[in-house]
């Protein structure tokens, strides 16, 4: 009897962590990515993209993102900081192609924000975001300042 409860439990429990491990759907106005790069903070800045880790979307080299996710994932990438990493989440369509036209070195020039002093008032206004469901690291460095 003893024997078949433990096995019970054992299917259960495995059932579970199956269950776990299941991807949350994607809303319709929003793409699942990954993007290689290196953390600051709740900062990550994308990195180069190389032929064996590609990435799954073009987001241009040296792009911030802000993230958002539970605690515990957070702080796990805090420990990673200054170590290449590649981030996997939720961002919404469209948010990670840049605006503006590109004038080399990383810089953009693009229009104002129309509000007087330049500012919307909030200071993460346009800033792309992602919602984290995990990391795994890759090879490469993250630039030191």
């Amino acid at each position: 009897m003893r024997t078949t409860t433990v096995a019970i439990a054992a299917v259960v429990l495995s059932g579970g962590l199956l269950a776990g491990q299941e991807q949350k759907p994607v809303p319709k106005d929003s793409v699942r990515v990954s993007i290689p790069g290196c953390t600051k903070g709740y900062i990550f800045t994308a990195g180069r993209r190389t032929v064996d880790e590609p990435g799954s979307v073009s987001i241009p080299e040296g792009t911030h993102i802000r993230m958002n996710g539970p605690k515990k994932l957070i702080a796990e990438l805090k420990a990673q900081e200054g170590s290449m990493i590649e981030i996997t989440g939720v961002m919404k369509r469209g948010q990670y192609l840049p605006g503006g036209v590109g004038v080399g070195g990383g810089v953009r020039v693009s229009p104002g924000s129309g509000f007087p002093g330049g500012s919307s008032g909030s200071p993460v206004a346009g800033q792309v975001g992602i919602d984290l469901e995990g990391w795994r690291p890759v090879d490469g460095r993250c630039p030191s300042r």
